[in-house]
């Protein structure tokens, strides 16, 4: 089937050669175009069958040099209509700046955004995957179900790690990790202590499975001998300031005196875990461990290539039967078995993951820091590309409804010969070049923004602007969100017919109306979702920081490392309860927020151990001042006191672990009991069995996140030397803190003197959950924005087509009020709608996100309403800037045309 453009080709050949005689020319240009059309039947190209034409009729002089003219020319002529077009668009933008500056203000916030958040994925997707063999490298993860307990661990046994390389062939090796809280460290005796929180004992193989270059020693050896460390680039410069690390000496708490045999490269934030010290694990007597009940080491193992993660996962419980099932009957009792076991709802089951997963599937306890969520990548991917979506949509709005002045144009184009195509074209370099400058003010904006992104989400993220890849993808995105942008609008404007146009009948039609109406429809919906979703984390948030977690966290401050006092730790206690202001003080390293824990499993004394009567408690020690600096309740009985001195062997349950030893309504006098001794090889000695009697119970807390049940807690009167906490009663914090400072320096002299507030400690167990608020509040109102950028853009347009309308209506009568009425009721209509389809959609989002939160705030209908409310304000003041100017015109200026 000939085109235009191959009828036009054989018509300027024949012009060209002189062919077409006159008075003959459509009749011969008919019969060639037959002739031509018939070729092509046939299956041949139209350049061939031209050919074939030519030489039957006898006129194939000059054809190749014809061609080239024609080239010639054609070439001219595409670059004389793309500065054309060029030339047309930047009018055009120029000259209707007020629309201009609408879409590329608009466009341009929505790609910044887009940009930045873009940074924030590939930042959260790039976690562990700079080790060289990431794809090989899993985590063995642990899950426990006993004693009403249910445990998913970041942990293992101490002898699983071996077992693995040994009896599967599967693994090449693997490395384990035991974390035990922050050291005091030091290059020598002299020198004043500094506390160092990513500390870490390590297996020798560390250097095998990660991907950690060594820039002093060598990595093989490192960690083999007991006593030794290697350490990062930041801590040699910071202890050893000559550069000299190799060899020198490492003191640990004031204790351990270890050997530096190794200083590696800072470890990259990108990174599960980021260590600044590494001890040799070969000096831990409990790496030596053969006991396969007690789970305190990460570990991790590398497959040999070719390996399946899987197969070899399906093998774990036999490895559970094997090694775990006689200690367990051991301590259970003889008739013990795993199937009994697991059929009593039991459970012991390990896993792995890739260590690429880590990061964002993974929140276990034993995690060594807060890792992310893929929720949240994917919740911010789905904002970035609503809000481009929306800047889009305010675009197309705004070419459509503009149509009305561009018809003429359209018209009279067509008429001088302009194709279809040639129009597309046209209104496409429009939307292009207008994308082009939006990108050129997003990457403005973007720089901009970063920094306060980082503060948000705590992040370190850099526009790569050094790097020309990052160009070419902008370059490709402009031309992307260009075409997007114009599409639509492109072949919208470009198929008036120019007969209707002229004669000044210009239907935009209903369809049109519709889509546009849909488009505004669909911005609203994203907003009063996303205004939703910031209210219902924040009112999360404020329902935590009220909520009665059973103890009074303002106003105690929480002295940490109180270790490093020695045997001045009861006098540093005594000596700062002799400010007036210092209410109560307790020393105890078992804090209710982010504090030492430790669990082991009791039963009801006068029973023998069993799956069914065992619980497992947490078990903290503490002194007879905690449940006072506390703020804790006692439910019945009392707690410690000196007066009593048979309270070395008493215990003080919580409400939850006194219904999991059904002790009933009175189990004051009441004992439980659990094994006090090891065997040589580190499983409990089930001849070594004590009781303690309970003397009081003290109202349910809550030690962990809100996230969680509240489970079995005990208290035991012993020492423990990890913090010292104060309650104080003063209006100058500062003054609370010099005082406590001035005691300290003076019993504990060269000791770096840490501290923090229990209500700050308690807000940064949801900093996440804070920042995740903080960022959705910023996006739902770069949403709302950039909605009412285009809202705005469209009344105003509105009122401009309805000048005459208003001017008439004005003279009839209309009041000033009942003209806004008119111009914003169809947009507040548009925004209702979008409240219907919004409200669903934001419910079954808050309902599955408050999901994880064992303790969760209502959120009612009001929520939605004031959500639907909040959007309809935000845009009726957007639509009455422009509708109050357009009532408030004399109608004299609006008529006198007519």
């Amino acid at each position: 089937m000939l085109t235009n453009d191959h009828i036009s080709y054989i018509i300027k050949y024949l012009n060209y050669r002189g062919i077409v005689a006159e008075g003959i020319q459509d009749e011969l240009i008919d019969h060639v175009c037959s002739a031509v059309e018939l070729e092509m039947k046939n299956g041949t190209r139209f350049i061939d069958a031209y050919h074939t034409v030519l030489k039957a009729f006898g006129h194939t002089a000059g054809l190749r040099e014809t061609q080239n003219e024609i080239i010639s020319v054609e070439t001219q002529k595409v670059k004389s209509m793309l500065r054309n077009y060029f030339t047309i668009a930047f009018r055009n933008l120029t000259k209707h700046r007020f629309y201009t500056f609408i879409n590329i203000a608009g466009l341009a916030v929505g790609i910044a955004a887009c940009l930045v958040i873009v940074l924030f994925v590939i930042n959260e997707l790039s976690y562990d995957k700079h080790h060289l063999n990431a794809g090989r490298i899993y985590r063995v993860n642990g899950e426990i179900k006993f004693g009403g307990n249910h445990y998913q661990l970041a942990v293992c046994p101490a002898p699983l790690a071996e077992t693995l390389i040994q009896d599967y062939a599967e693994v090449e090796t693997a490395v384990r990790f035991r974390g035990r809280g922050s050291y005091l460290v030091k290059p020598n005796e002299t020198a004043d202590n500094i506390k160092e929180d990513n500390v870490i004992w390590a297996d020798s193989t560390f250097f095998k499975v990660f991907t950690v270059p060594v820039l002093q020693g060598h990595a093989n050896s490192a960690l083999q001998e007991p006593n030794t460390v290697a350490i990062s680039q930041k801590i040699a410069n910071k202890m050893y300031p000559d550069g000299n690390a190799l060899g020198q000496t490492l003191i640990l708490d004031n204790r351990w005196t270890m050997k530096v045999t190794a200083v590696f490269e800072d470890m990259p934030e990108t990174g599960h875990f980021k260590f600044d010290i590494l001890i040799s694990m070969s000096g831990l007597e409990e790496a030596k461990g053969t006991v396969f009940l007690s789970n305190n080491f990460q570990t991790y193992i590398l497959l040999k290539a070719g390996a399946d993660a899987k197969a070899l996962e399906a093998k774990f419980p036999e490895m559970v039967v094997k090694y775990i099932g006689p200690q367990a009957a051991q301590v259970l009792g003889g008739e013990f078995s795993m199937e009994k076991f697991e059929a009593s709802g039991n459970k012991i089951a390990y896993t792995l993951i890739p260590v690429t997963d880590i990061h964002l599937h993974s929140d276990l306890t034993g995690e060594f820091r807060p890792n992310s969520d893929i929720t949240y990548v994917y919740l911010f991917s789905a904002i970035a590309i609503f809000i481009l979506v929306i800047a889009c949509i305010n675009f197309m709005n705004l070419s459509t409804a503009r149509s009305s002045n561009r018809a003429k144009e359209v018209g009279v184009r067509k008429v001088m010969g302009s194709l279809r195509s040639h129009l597309v074209r046209q209104f496409l370099t429009e939307s292009i070049l207008l994308s082009l400058f939006s990108f050129v003010l997003a990457i403005a904006l973007a720089y901009l923004f970063v920094p306060v992104f980082n503060e948000l989400s705590q992040k370190t993220l850099r526009l790569p602007l050094a790097n020309p890849g990052f160009y070419g993808i902008v370059l490709f995105g402009s031309l992307l969100v260009g075409l997007m942008a114009g599409l639509y609008p492109s072949f919208f404007l470009s198929a008036f017919k120019p007969v209707n146009v002229l004669k000044g009948h210009v239907a935009l039609g209903m369809k049109s109306g519709m889509i546009r109406s849909a488009l505004v429809v669909f911005q609203f919906v994203i907003s009063i979702f996303l205004i939703v979703g910031t209210i219902t984390v924040f009112r999360q948030l404020s329902y935590i920081q009220n909520k009665k977690i059973g103890f009074e966290k303002d106003q105690v401050l929480i002295v940490h490392d109180a270790y490093a006092l020695r045997d001045n730790l009861r006098s540093f206690k005594d000596e700062v309860k002799k400010n007036s202001f210092i209410l109560q003080g307790t020393i105890s390293g078992f804090l209710p927020v982010n504090g030492w824990r430790s669990d082991q499993t009791f039963w009801p004394e006068g029973t023998q151990p069993t799956q069914e009567n065992m619980v497992g408690m947490q078990t903290w020690e503490v002194d007879p001042d905690y449940l006072e600096t506390f703020g804790m309740h006692m439910k019945s009985g009392r707690f410690f006191s000196e007066e009593f001195p048979s309270d070395s062997s008493a215990v003080v349950l919580n409400e939850t672990a006194v219904q999991h030893f059904n002790l009933g309504d009175d189990p004051l006098g009441k004992k439980v009991s659990t094994f006090t001794g090891n065997n040589p090889d580190g499983s409990p000695d089930v001849n070594s069995v004590d009781s303690w009697t309970v003397v009081g119970v003290v109202e349910n807390f809550h030690f962990e996140s809100l996230k969680q049940n509240i489970s079995p807690l005990a208290f035991f009167l012993e020492p423990s030397n990890g913090s010292v906490a104060f309650r104080f009663e003063a209006k100058n914090a500062q003054n609370v803190i010099a005082a406590i400072e001035k005691s300290w320096k003076e019993l504990a002299p060269g000791q770096p003197f840490q501290y923090s507030f229990l209500d700050e400690d308690f807000a940064n167990l949801y900093s996440t959950e804070q920042r995740l608020g903080k960022t959705f509040a910023v996006f739902a109102g770069l949403a709302i924005v950039i909605a009412c950028l285009g809202l705005f853009g469209l009344t105003a347009f509105t009122a401009e087509q309805r000048t005459k309308e208003i001017g008439i209506r004005k003279v009839l009568g209309a009041s000033v009020s009942s003209i806004i009425f008119l111009l914003s009721k169809e947009f507040g209509r548009l925004i209702l709608i979008a409240f219907i389809f919004a409200a669903p959609l934001a419910w079954y989002a808050v309902t599955w996100w408050l999901k994880n939160y064992t303790y969760k705030v209502e959120i009612g209908p009001w929520v939605y309403g004031m959500a639907g409310l909040a959007a309809f304000l935000i845009a009726w003041i957007t639509m009455s800037f422009q509708s109050v100017k357009a009532a408030s015109n004399n109608p004299v200026n609006s008529l006198r045309s007519e």
